[in-house]
This record gives structure tokens, C-alpha cells and sequence, in this order.
């Protein structure tokens, strides 16, 4: 009687059983088993994925929970359905352009109250410069003296370093001077005290007997002056 072993060998062309073996090892340690334990990685052996790699999904509400009584008939209980479905997102649309006319009144007045708060910091900083206008005009008054002696070209120098320092912080806050000699005469930042004589043209500036000033572009003074034709 022949073996099962004597068998496969007297069956082998050229080599022994241990060379070439109809029967691949297919424990997870044999060469060939290798390549199929790591495709079928993170899977159960029957190819499917692990019970934890599946997603539940939990069960919605119940028509009785949403306050819906159901028709036994099915096309009525769909149609049922199709008409709650209409109405609910008619209803959100409403409400989301409710919400949406909210935000942009919101908006809004947000921007309103933000433009008042700074117009009211602009005027607040107006008033106080206006304030100091007959202070300014003072300096433009007593520097227009000649000195005599030393004593007064000093008092003279002090009073115009202090009046330029005191422009130099109000330009800081959008203050400036109105031009006038050798200006166009403009009505708008320059007052007329006395009208040209005879002649033709264009009317400038001749002198300015006080000066006008701007805060941020806006006219808080005019200058008051004389003018002549070109």
C-alpha cells in the first residue's frame, strides 16, 4: 500500500515534496498567507467590516412625538407627509428672512450709533477750538508789533514760538488755517468787508484783517478780507 507521503513525492518532476508542495501554507506565519492577512486587515474573516467600524444610526422621532396622527392608507400618510414638509419650510424660509431683516437693522444702527459717537467727539473738539479762537487772535495781534529793543524782540519770539507749538497740536486734530492773501476770492471760506474799486477780472485776496480757519475740511471761521480785481 503507497503512502500519501511517497504519493506527492513520486509525483514531483525534479525536486521533493519540501521543494515544491501542491498545498501553500496558509497559516498567518507562511510567506504565502502574508499577503492576504494584510489586505484583510481591519476586516472580520468573512471580508466584512468589524462591528465597531460600523456607524448606528440612532432612530429619528416617532410621528406621534412630532404631534402627526397617520393615515392607515400609505399614499395619505405620504401625502400627509409631503404637505407637513411644504409647510414647515415655508415656515423656516419666514423666518429666515425674519431673521435676516433683524441682522441688517442691527447692522444698521450700529453704524448710525458708531457716525453719531464720532460726530459727537468732532463737535466736542470744535467747540473747545472755537474756544481758543480769540486766543489765537490775540497771538496774531501782538506779534504784528515792531520790537524796539531787545526786551521785546524776546517777549516777541517767546509769544511766536508758543503760538506755533499751540497750532501744532490743533492741526493734530484736523485744524488749519484758511489762505487768503493773493488767494481767488472764494465766498465760501473768505467774507468780504469791503468791495473792489473799479476794474475788471477775476476778484483775489488783497488782506486779510482776521483769520479763518478750517476743522477737518469744514469751514469754522471765514476769513474776513479786502479784495481787489487781478
Amino acid at each position: 500500500m503507497t503512502r500519501p507521503k511517497d504519493f506527492f513525492e513520486s509525483h514531483q518532476p525534479g525536486g521533493s515534496a519540501a521543494d515544491s508542495s501542491p498545498f501553500e501554507d496558509s497559516s498567518p506565519s507562511g510567506g504565502g498567507g502574508s499577503g492576504a492577512a494584510a489586505d484583510g486587515e481591519g476586516r472580520d474573516p468573512g471580508g466584512l467590516e468589524r462591528p465597531e467600524e460600523l456607524v448606528v444610526l440612532e432612530p429619528g422621532p416617532t410621528a406621534h412625538e412630532l404631534g402627526l396622527e397617520l393615515p392607515e392608507d400609505p399614499d395619505e400618510a405620504q401625502a400627509l407627509l409631503l404637505r407637513e414638509l411644504s409647510e414647515a419650510r415655508q415656515e423656516a424660509g419666514e423666518q429666515l428672512e425674519m431673521l435676516q431683516r433683524v441682522a441688517a437693522d442691527f447692522d444698521n444702527y450700529r453704524r448710525r450709533v458708531e457716525r453719531d459717537q464720532a460726530e459727537n467727539v468732532e463737535r466736542a473738539s470744535q467747540r473747545v477750538i472755537e474756544s481758543l479762537l480769540p486766543t489765537l487772535d490775540a497771538f496774531d495781534a501782538a506779534t504784528m508789533f515792531e520790537p524796539q529793543t531787545p526786551s521785546e524782540e524776546k517777549t516777541r519770539e517767546g509769544m511766536l514760538s508758543t503760538r506755533a507749538q499751540l497750532l501744532e497740536t490743533l492741526t493734530r486734530e484736523g485744524f488749519q488755517p484758511i489762505p487768503a492773501v493773493g488767494e481767488l476770492f472764494d465766498p465760501k471760506v473768505h467774507e468780504a468787508v469791503s468791495g473792489p474799486g473799479d476794474g475788471e477780472g477775476d476778484l483775489f485776496v488783497d488782506a486779510e484783517l482776521r483769520r479763518g480757519y478750517l476743522m477737518r475740511g469744514r469751514v469754522i471761521r471765514p476769513s474776513l478780507v479786502t479784495v481787489k480785481h487781478a
